[in-house]
């Protein structure tokens, strides 16, 4: 065990918690709005494809890291149309976007590439040379990832705007007693969609960290993440630093994955770690976490 708990390691867990983490937040700012949205599974997928297309055809992965927040941004207006203004079933309309993501991905993928399985490969984002930090282990990591970095600076930047800010203030109202917010001139519709589509902009771009990270698109390359994602909000009470904390566990969890292989450790019990990780956990906290009151409860005005 001593040879896999190394500096690496460590790096490698926060490396693989990123795309947990963004799609955890974003989570985090739908559901403190009153909107459930498990559509993150497929808006990680649909930002993954975004980015690695708009890289592919333009050779520029910074063009292809705000395709993928903006296919994330798309599939969240999409979910708030139905959610927020049609006042639909949340939980229907996320399944909805998840299969709507993986079945347009993939025909998207045959047109694009000719490939059901894969895309061709693109550049990644370069990595940032920090004159003293670079060499520092872990530390290093971070500061020399420009994902690692913004990932970093968007968990503080949120608990700040979620805590600290009238915006926030108005957003944990509507998710709260959308009825009082809107007395006071809270336009709970605005707001709610405001929270949806930061969802799909964080989980957009945990999706082009994926494609990044793996310079392709692969056919279902979230892997459940959006799934596990949800699980961390749930287990940070959906507070931001609480739902990062929580997607470390989950990332030490898969780089304990990865890395029992070498150690010759049977295949099908590494690779059910994560998953047991998040049942345990969930089972350990479910019964102690509140959701917002109003989370998942569409808003009808009434009328005079």
């Amino acid at each position: 065990m001593t040879e896999i708990i190394t500096a690496a390691f460590f790096a490698q867990v926060l490396r693989i918690s990123v795309p947990y983490t963004l799609a955890a937040l974003g989570g985090t700012c739908s559901e403190r709005g009153g909107v459930v949205n498990i559509a993150l599974e497929g808006t990680l997928l649909a930002g993954a494809f975004g980015s690695v297309a708009v890289t592919w055809a333009t050779g520029n992965p910074w063009l292809g890291v705000l395709a993928g927040i903006a296919s994330g941004l798309a599939l969240a207006a999409l979910h708030g149309l139905v959610s927020v203004t049609l006042k639909a079933n949340q939980i229907v309309s996320g399944i909805a976007l998840n299969l709507l993501a993986i079945g347009l991905t993939k025909f998207l993928l045959r047109l694009v590439f000719g490939s059901s399985s894969n895309s061709a490969r693109v550049v990644g984002l370069p990595e940032w040379n920090v004159p003293l930090l670079s060499s520092v282990p872990v530390l290093g990591a971070i500061v020399s990832s420009p994902f690692m970095l913004s990932t970093g600076i968007i968990v503080v930047a949120l608990w700040i705007v979620l805590t600290k800010t009238p915006f926030g203030l108005r957003l944990r109202a509507v998710g709260e007693h959308p009825e009082a917010a809107d007395t006071l001139g809270v336009s709970v519709e605005g707001m709610r969609y405001a929270g949806v589509l930061l969802s799909g902009a964080l989980a957009g771009l945990g999706g082009a960290w994926l494609a990044m990270e793996q310079h392709s698109f692969t056919d279902g390359m979230s892997s459940g993440r959006g799934y596990i994602a949800l699980a961390a909000m749930i287990v940070g009470k959906w507070h931001p630093l609480g739902a990062a904390g929580a997607c470390l566990l989950f990332g030490l969890a898969e780089a304990l994955e990865i890395n029992l292989q070498s150690l010759h450790v049977p295949t099908q019990f590494v690779q059910m770690i994560p998953y047991v990780v998040t049942l345990i956990v969930l089972a350990g906290f479910i019964g102690r976490a509140t959701p917002p009151a109003a989370d998942g409860i569409p808003y009808r005005k009434e009328q005079d």
